[in-house]
C-alpha cells in the first residue's frame, strides 16, 4: 500500500484499462451489482476528501500531504439490493442451484455476495495498479459517506466498499506501523488436507 503519492496524473489509457479488468472481476449469479465513481484531478478528489475527512483529522494525520496527493480516487460501489433481487429470480431461488434459496431480505444472507463481489473488482484494482508501475491504497470511510454519495449523486440503493486511491509513488517511505505486527506463521495459516 503506498501511503505518499507525486501529483503526477495518471495516464487515461491506463486507467481504463485498470477499470476494464475491475469490471471483469468475478461477480456471484452474474448480477453485476458493482460499480465505480472515478475522481480523477485535485479538483475531482477533494470532493472525496472534504466529505470524508475533517481539518482536526487532516492536522493529525502524518499521511495527510501523502495521500492528499493522490490523482485518482477510485470509490468501489456494492448494491445489495441488486443481489437480493438476482438471488430471487427463478433460476437462483432454490431447488437444486447453488443458492440454496438466500431470500429476499439482506439478513438472510450468511455471507453478503456484494461485499465479495466489491472486494474482488478492489482487488483487481490493485494488482492492476502492481502490473502497470502504479501504486495503489485501500482507505476505509468512516466519515461523510452520505455526504460523499449526495455530492456525487450516488444512487440511494449503493453503498460504499472502500476508496482506492491510485498514482505514481514518490519514494517517501510511509511505512504501515502494522507491518511489524507479529501474526501466524505461513505453516499456521495452510491447512492441507484438513484442519
Amino acid at each position: 500500500m503506498v501511503r505518499s503519492y507525486a501529483p503526477d496524473p495518471v495516464d487515461r489509457t491506463v486507467l481504463d484499462r485498470i477499470l476494464a479488468a475491475a469490471l471483469r472481476s468475478p461477480t456471484a449469479g452474474n448480477t453485476l451489482g458493482t460499480a465505480w465513481v472515478v475522481l480523477s484531478g485535485p479538483e475531482e478528489t477533494d470532493l472525496y476528501w472534504d466529505a470524508t475527512t475533517d481539518e482536526d483529522w487532516r492536522a493529525d494525520s502524518s499521511r495527510w500531504a501523502g495521500i492528499h496527493r493522490a490523482p485518482v480516487v477510485l470509490l468501489a460501489y456494492a448494491s445489495s439490493g441488486a443481489y437480493v433481487a438476482r438471488y430471487a429470480e427463478a433460476d437462483k431461488s432454490g431447488g437444486d442451484d447453488e443458492s440454496g434459496g438466500l431470500g429476499t431480505s439482506e439478513s438472510a444472507w450468511p455471507v453478503p455476495y456484494w461485499t465479495g463481489d466489491a472486494a474482488f473488482g478492489v482487488m483487481t484494482v490493485l494488482l492492476g495498479a502492481v502490473d502497470a508501475g502504479l501504486g495503489a491504497c485501500i482507505v476505509g470511510t468512516f466519515l461523510g459517506e452520505d455526504l460523499l454519495a449526495r455530492t456525487l449523486g450516488v444512487p440511494e440503493e449503493w453503498r460504499l466498499f472502500c476508496a482506492v486511491l491510485l498514482g505514481h509513488p514518490d519514494g517517501q517511505d510511509h511505512r504501515s506501523p502494522s507491518l511489524d505486527r507479529v501474526g501466524p506463521t505461513p505453516a499456521e495459516r495452510l491447512h492441507w488436507g484438513r484442519w
